[in-house]
C-alpha cells in the first residue's frame, strides 16, 4: 500500500472492463466485477450536495512535522501528505458509494486489453496546472519515471511496469511485464501527476529545481487547492483555486467546498487534543479509547458547540498487532510465537485502559467478508488442498482462535500452555529466567514512538516476565523509530495493515518473500513462506469475486495459523469530534466514513451560534 499521497488501497479500487483485442474501448469509469453505478455523463455522485456553499475556513491537526513539499523524495522529517493531496491529482478517482469503482479525473477515459498487459489513459483537454499550462502525457510519463526511480516504495509498487509511452496528443500507455494481473491498470490510475515543466525549470532564487531533492518551495499543482502560506514544520494553509479547471466536472461537483484548509502540526497527541478543546482546531478523528470516553467532557460539548459523531467503517478492514521480527532467531519457532499470544492480557488491557470499547482482532481482514472463519469449505478448501503439503495441517481441522484471558483461571491455564510451548521450543526456566541450551537468555525489546504506547506495553511486559522472559520497553523519537523499523532493527513493534474490499498486489508488499528483506517494505515481520506467496498470486489473479473471496480467506487462514503476529484490537467505527460549524449531506457515502472535509461545507448559521474559527 502506498501511503504518500497515493490514494490508499484501503479505499475503493479502480477496475476496468475487457475490450476486444483488435479495438480499444474507452470507458468513463468501471467497476471490478460489474458495471459501474454511474453512467456516462452522470451529473454528480449521489452522496454529495451539488449546491453546497463555497467558503469558510477549516483547521485540522496533524501529528508530527515536515521539512519538504516534494512527494517524490520525502525530507528527513517527511512531507505534509494531507495537504499535498489537495494540490496534486490522479488519473482516476474513487466513488465512495461503490466498493470497487472509480472514474476519470485527469483522464477523461481509459482502456486496456483482455489480457491486462497494458493500460491507456486519455487526458482531459481542459486539465490545467495552476500556471495555466495544460496537463500533458509528458507530465504523466515524467511523474511515473521520477517516482519509480527515486522511491524504493514506488519502485516496488511499479515493478511490473516496463514502459510508459506517449501514444497520442493526450494519450499515454503503460505496458506490463505480465498478463492477467487485474490490478495493474488500477494501480496506474492512481498515479499522482506532477508538472514536468515546473520541476525542470528554475526557482525564483535562480536555483535549478531537482525532483530528487527535498524542497520547501511551494509546489505547482493542478488540484482544487494551492499552498497559500506555511511555517516549516508547524503549519500550512491551502486556499481554494477560484479558477480551478475541474470544479464543474461530475466527479468534483459538491466537493472541495472550503475556501481555506489549514493544517497545524503537533509533536504530542495530548497537546493536539487540548488544541482542539481550546478551539484551535475544528475537526479530529479520535483513536484513543480513553480520550473518547473521558476526554471530551468540557463545557463546549455540553453546550452543543462541539459534536461527537461516529461513522461506520465499511470499506476497509485491518490487522493491528504486535509484530514479532522473524529475522530474529528467537521468533523463528511457531511455538514461541503462539506462546507470546497466550501471554497477551487483552481482556485486562481492554477493561482497564480502553473502557471495554474494543474487540480482539481475529483476522488479517478484520471487519470484511474476506475474513476466514470456522473450517475451510468450497472453493477456499480446494485452494488450500492444492497447497496441502505447504500449509500447516491444523487449518483443515481446527479453526484459528485467539486465547482468552478473561478470568484468573484462564490466565493461569494460558501461561501454563505458553510455558509448555516454550519448553518444547528449547527454552527452559533456570533461576527464574528463560534460557536455551546455549545459555542465552530470552530477552526482547518492545519499541514504540509515543509515550501512550507504554499503557499497553507494560501490562504485556508484566505477563511475559511471569514466563521468565526479560522485557525492555523503549520509547524513541519519530526519526529514530522510522529508521529502526525501516531497517528492521527491532524485536517487537506495533503496526497495522489496512485492507480494502478488493485486495491484490499490495499483499506482496505486506507478506511476500521478496519484500521480507527489502528495507522500508511493509513486510515488517519478515514473512517468507512459499505457500503465502502462492496464495497472494491466487488473490491477484482471481477471475471473479467468488474466487477472490475464497483465495483471500485462504491467505488469511494460513497467515493466522503461523502465528506471525500477536493480534491486538479493533473498533468498527470512525470516532469524530467537531466544532459545530460544518454540515454534511443527509445521505453519507456507504464506504467513505466521515469523508471530512471532502464533501462537507461551512455552515454560516451554525457558525453564528458557535462562533467563527480563528
Amino acid at each position: 500500500m502506498i501511503r504518500t499521497l497515493l490514494p490508499s488501497l484501503l479505499a475503493a479500487f479502480l477496475a476496468f472492463s475487457p475490450l476486444a483485442a483488435q479495438e480499444a474501448s474507452w470507458r468513463h469509469g468501471a467497476a471490478l466485477l460489474d458495471e459501474p453505478k454511474y453512467p456516462q455523463g452522470f451529473p454528480h455522485f449521489d452522496y454529495v450536495n451539488p449546491n453546497a456553499p463555497k467558503g469558510g475556513l477549516v483547521r485540522l491537526g496533524a501529528l508530527g512535522t515536515f521539512d519538504s513539499f516534494n512527494i517524490v523524495v520525502a525530507g528527513v522529517k517527511g512531507s505534509p501528505e494531507q495537504g499535498l493531496g489537495l494540490i496534486y491529482e490522479t488519473l482516476t478517482t474513487a466513488a465512495l458509494d461503490e466498493a470497487n469503482a472509480a472514474y476519470g479525473l485527469l483522464a477523461e477515459s481509459f482502456s486496456y486489453p483482455e489480457d491486462y498487459s497494458s493500460v491507456s489513459f486519455r487526458l482531459r483537454p481542459e486539465a490545467k496546472w495552476h500556471d495555466g499550462k495544460p496537463v500533458t502525457a509528458d507530465d504523466v510519463i515524467f511523474s511515473f519515471e521520477s517516482l519509480k526511480a527515486n522511491s524504493p516504495t514506488y519502485a516496488f509498487y511499479y515493478a511490473n511496469v516496463t514502459k510508459a509511452e506517449k501514444t497520442g496528443e493526450r494519450e499515454v500507455r503503460f505496458t506490463f511485464n505480465q498478463k492477467g494481473n487485474r490490478e495493474l491498470p488500477q494501480i496506474m490510475g492512481q498515479l499522482n501527476v506532477l508538472p514536468k515543466h515546473w520541476w525542470e525549470g528554475t526557482a525564483p532564487d535562480g536555483r535549478k529545481r531537482d525532483v530528487t531533492q527535498s524542497t520547501l518551495e511551494p509546489p505547482l499543482g493542478s488540484g482544487p487547492y494551492r499552498l497559500k502560506n506555511f511555517d516549516a514544520g508547524r503549519n500550512a494553509t491551502y486556499e481554494r483555486v477560484k479558477d480551478y479547471w475541474g470544479e464543474k466536472i461530475n466527479v468534483n461537483v459538491g466537493q472541495n467546498n472550503f475556501d481555506e484548509i489549514r493544517y497545524e502540526y503537533y509533536r504530542d497527541a495530548t497537546v493536539l487534543l487540548e488544541a482542539f478543546k481550546s478551539d484551535r482546531l475544528d475537526f479530529r478523528t479520535e483513536n484513543i479509547a480513553r480520550d473518547w470516553a473521558t476526554g471530551y467532557n468540557f463545557p463546549a460539548r455540553q453546550e452543543g458547540r462541539v459534536i461527537l459523531e461516529e461513522f461506520p467503517i465499511r470499506s476497509s478492514g485491518a490487522m493491528q498487532a504486535f509484530v514479532l521480527n522473524l529475522r530474529r532467531d528467537k521468533f523463528k519457532d511457531q511455538r514461541v510465537r503462539r506462546a507470546f499470544n497466550l501471554a497477551f492480557p487483552f481482556e485486562e488491557i481492554n477493561r482497564t485502559i480502553f473502557f471495554g470499547q474494543y474487540e480482539r482482532t481475529s483476522s488479517y481482514f478484520q471487519g470484511l467478508e474476506l475474513a476466514s472463519s470456522n473450517l475451510p469449505q468450497g472453493q477456499e478448501l480446494a485452494i488450500l488442498e492444492s497447497l496441502r503439503d505447504k500449509v500447516p495441517p491444523d487449518i483443515f481441522t481446527t479453526p484459528y482462535k485467539n486465547p482468552t484471558n478473561d478470568t484468573p483461571e484462564a490466565v493461569r491455564n494460558n501461561l501454563r500452555e505458553a510455558d509448555r510451548l516454550l519448553r518444547e521450543a528449547g527454552w527452559e526456566v533456570k533461576g527464574g529466567r528463560r534460557i536455551n541450551a546455549k545459555g542465552e537468555v530470552f530477552s526482547v525489546e518492545m519499541l514504540g514512538d509515543a509515550p501512550t504506547d507504554e499503557r499497553y506495553f507494560l501490562p504485556y511486559k508484566s505477563s511475559l516476565e511471569r514466563l521468565g522472559i526479560e522485557v525492555r520497553v523503549r520509547i524513541v523519537d519519530d526519526v529514530q523509530y522510522v529508521n529502526r523499523t525501516r531497517s528492521f532493527d527491532f524485536d517487537i513493534i506495533t503496526s497495522g495493515w489496512g485492507q480494502s474490499l478488493s485486495p491484490g498486489n499490495e499483499q506482496r508488499e505486506f507478506w511476500g518473500t521478496q519484500a521480507a528483506q527489502r528495507e522500508g517494505s511493509r513486510n515488517l515481520g519478515g514473512i517468507a513462506d512459499p505457500a503465502v506467496d502462492a496464495l497472494i498470486d491466487k488473490v491477484i489473479f482471481a477471475k471473479d469475486r467468488e474466487e477472490l473471496v475464497a483465495a483471500t480467506r485462504a491467505l488469511d487462514r494460513v497467515l493466522l495459523a503461523h502465528n506471525y503476529v500477536v493480534p491486538q484490537w479493533f473498533y468498527g467505527k470512525q470516532r469524530t469530534a467537531r466544532w459545530n460549524r460544518y454540515s454534511h449531506p443527509e445521505t453519507m457515502p456507504r464506504y467513505g466514513g466521515a469523508a471530512f472535509p471532502t464533501i462537507w461545507w461551512y455552515d454560516e448559521a451554525k457558525a453564528a451560534k458557535t462562533g467563527a474559527p480563528r
